[in-house]
């Protein structure tokens, strides 16, 4: 793959690191106290645990969700519930301020219809990751997929839409979004090992939302 230099965009807070992927810098950076509150709050109703992938590993993430929709896996493969499986209750409504600040960074990058029906909630400690994999448990691939980052720095992954190679490696930092979708909707990604560290607003931990349409 070409140097993400490349890529660069006119506006200096966008860079354009793919066909249709963009990074915002800092684009949730000042809203970022508002999130983490009402991410206290969605949690309190439906708490973060450590999911079993279908081969019975443990998950190093902790991991919840909002919206009418949360993404779960166990033994019997990755899906979409409507139903919180550890609570038995509906996933905590998605905050009116979080669908919209997703939709907004979306049409930022020519995104101009989604609407977001899922959030997945991804909490990492020092030394958790997430390998590669695609996002492909959703229903409609004509919808990106929406990332904030908040707290700790984290080096992205970018690969291709095959498994191998050598990914792109892109450090996100607090406030931080991507936007990806379109030919790129099913590129492979993950998250490098997390670096221990402390931030100011949410200790030793980063803090990841993934919006997205089941």
């Amino acid at each position: 793959m070409a140097s993400l230099d490349l890529f660069a965009g006119e506006n200096n807070d966008v860079t354009r690191f793919s066909e249709r992927a963009y990074l915002l810098h800092g684009y949730v950076e000042r809203d970022a106290n508002a999130i983490l509150e009402q991410l206290r709050e969605v949690i309190k109703q439906s708490p973060l645990r450590q999911f079993v992938t279908p081969g019975g590993g443990k998950m190093s993430v902790r991991t919840s969700s909002c919206g009418d929709f949360g993404w779960i896996t166990d033994r019997k493969g990755y899906r979409y519930t409507d139903t919180d499986t550890i609570t038995g209750e509906p996933w905590p409504a998605m905050p009116a301020e979080l669908k919209e600040l997703a939709e907004t960074a979306a049409k930022e990058c020519g995104f101009e219809s989604f609407s977001p029906n899922a959030c997945l909630i991804n909490v990492y400690h020092p030394g958790a990751a997430m390998g590669l994999h695609q996002d492909k448990d959703e229903s409609d691939f004509s919808q990106p997929i929406v990332s904030f980052s908040l707290g700790l720095p984290a080096t992205f992954l970018w690969g291709g839409l095959k498994r191998g190679g050598s990914p792109h490696k892109i450090t996100l930092q607090h406030g931080d979004v991507l936007v990806w979708g379109g030919p790129d909707r099913l590129r492979y990604h993950g998250v490098k090992k997390l670096a221990d560290g402390q931030h100011p607003l949410t200790g030793n931990v980063r803090v990841n939302l993934t919006f997205r349409v089941r």
